[in-house]
């Protein structure tokens, strides 16, 4: 081996334990920094909920997790309470419950959520319509109303809602789900206004798919019609394909954390490279690429019946 190439990979290595070094003393920094801040994160048992608390908790956070299933905290690194977001008293028992504990909220992030499993608009009722929203809109709407006022004696706080691409963009077969996310948006942008004033600032995670668990425990649509069965089978499948190629919780965790910690935090984080592309072409793409690139990534013009001719 020649001197040149004996000092180049010793550079290397400096250059390596140099960045780890930096690295490692950034995360004593943050773990320092956030030390005595309690979070408290909602549908944490498993997927995006269970890798943001995991994140959290390792910079410094001390967090606690809920679980409508009231999840034992076993190996976590944060504590789990039950909590079932579409009750009000349930709600207001959890925050007592920290609040009894820890004395403050720094942190609120409003991750419970669900889906129906793709399908047409039509095929949920209206009652299923209205449970989608009470849990991943209202949930949402439940949580902060009962954390904002002890951040507000605080003297600050950040509150976060788990969004989705599809609070910016449509989402064929699962309107509903859609709906919900854009509910979110909205919410999240106009609630950030209100409560800047009071220190309290307001971001939305907005991540593409994700290799969660959340896809196998999709609700099946309560009023099928046979003229969308083709396209519940198609969709659905092409979902499947869609999640193997999904990103890791982790990424959407990581997002997390960088709207947490921010010192001027903005309203939206993508979460992923996807998640970017996808909020860029949404801001500057032709609204028809918009639509001919949905309907060819879902492939829904092989499925619609050519007009009959005369």
């Amino acid at each position: 081996m020649s001197i040149i190439t004996i000092a180049i990979n010793t550079g290397k290595r400096l250059h390596d334990d140099g960045r780890l070094l930096e690295r490692t003393l950034a995360m004593e920094t943050l773990v320092t920094k956030f030390n005595g801040k309690i979070a408290l994160v909602t549908g944490a048992s498993s997927g995006i909920g269970e890798a943001t608390a995991q994140r959290l908790a390792a910079a410094g956070y001390k967090v606690y997790g809920t679980s409508r299933r009231a999840a034992l905290a076993g190996k976590r690194s944060f504590a789990m309470l039950p909590l079932d977001v579409t009750s009000d008293e349930s709600v207001a028992t959890v925050v007592s419950e920290v609040m009894r504990l820890e004395g403050r909220i720094d942190l609120l992030v409003n991750n419970a959520g669900f889906s129906v499993a793709p399908a047409g608009a039509e095929e949920s009722s209206i009652e299923q319509a209205r449970s989608i929203f009470d849990t991943n809109f209202f949930g949402n709407v439940r949580m902060t109303r009962a954390v904002v006022p002890h951040m507000r004696k605080l003297g600050g706080g950040r509150i976060i809602n788990i969004g989705s691409i599809f609070g910016f963009l449509p989402a064929p077969y699962m309107a509903l789900y859609a709906a919900t996310k854009h509910a979110v948006e909205g919410y999240s942008e106009s609630l950030d206004h209100e409560l800047r004033v009071q220190s309290i600032r307001v971001s939305v995670i907005e991540p593409a798919n994700t290799k969660t668990q959340f896809e196998a425990n999709l609700l099946e649509p309560d009023a099928k019609l046979d003229a969308y069965r083709p396209f519940r089978a198609a969709v659905g499948k092409r979902l499947t394909e869609m999640i193997e190629d999904a990103d890791d919780p982790a990424v959407v965790a990581d997002a997390v954390l960088k709207a947490a910690i921010a010192s001027h935090p903005k309203l939206r984080y993508p979460a992923g490279g996807r998640a970017n592309r996808l909020q860029l072409l949404r801001r500057f793409a032709p609204a028809g690429m918009i639509d001919a690139g949905i309907r060819k990534n879902l492939r829904l013009d092989v499925l619609t019946p050519s007009p009959s001719r005369t």
